[in-house]
């Protein structure tokens, strides 16, 4: 169990908290965490993204769009859990729920005014012994919730957030808590005044759906295929 924790820590932070990654300048730390019967439909979604419900790398990991925003600061708040449960003979499933804050700022302006992105991430992950002995997992099910963004905007490739300045289109949808752990459906919402975040098998295809909304968005979580 401690492996299978260690290994779903490293996964979270190598594709949720890495400047590079974030940054879309690099994968291969996350990839290698990744079962390689899953390889290819990774590799599929970093190179070619869709909004299938299968190749959507903003499911895999946090992407921005390098030519839209970056970190204005390194420090990103995190608060979540992790939970475990023995699925079988020799295997274990983790399940994981965290919210990311990230302080942004125009790609094109290193002295633009920051503002805040919110990503909640909530994982679905296997583990067999092979996996254990390799630290290697397998994505059952991913499902990412991110804003503000303007309702529409396509994030299976990378996340767009809205700036400093920036307005969504007009109209006001229900608010979402990017804190409530039993939240989760609203295709598209306004983030809800946020609380405090503190620090915090083979041949099998993940579910990696990513999504946004004017502020918080989700990707319909459907079955493993």
């Amino acid at each position: 169990m401690i492996a299978a924790l260690s290994t779903a820590k490293e996964y979270l932070v190598h594709s949720s908290l890495s400047p590079e990654v974030l940054a879309g300048r690099e994968e291969r730390a996350v990839r290698l965490l990744v079962d390689p019967a899953q390889a290819d439909q990774f590799d599929a979604a970093l190179r070619r993204p869709a909004a299938d419900g299968l190749h959507a790398a903003t499911g895999w990991l946090v992407r921005l769009d390098p030519a839209h925003a970056v970190l204005a600061v390194p420090d990103i708040r995190v608060q979540g859990v992790l939970d475990y449960a023995e699925t079988g003979p020799g295997t274990l499933e983790i399940t994981t729920d965290h919210t990311f804050v990230y302080a942004v700022r125009p790609a094109a302006d290193p002295e633009g005014d920051p503002s805040l992105m919110v990503v909640r991430r909530a994982l679905r992950l296997s583990f067999d012994r092979d996996a254990l002995r390799a630290r290697q997992l397998e994505l059952l099910n991913s499902r990412t919730e991110a804003g503000p963004l303007a309702c529409g905007t396509a994030a299976s490739a990378h996340l767009r957030p809205l700036l400093a300045g920036e307005k969504a289109p007009a109209g006001r949808p229900p608010a979402t808590d990017p804190y409530a752990r039993e939240s989760g459906g609203a295709v598209c919402g306004t983030l809800a005044e946020p609380r405090p975040a503190g620090s915090g098998g083979a041949g099998r295809r993940a579910d990696a759906s990513g999504g946004a909304g004017p502020s918080a968005t989700a990707g319909d979580p459907g079955a493993v295929r």
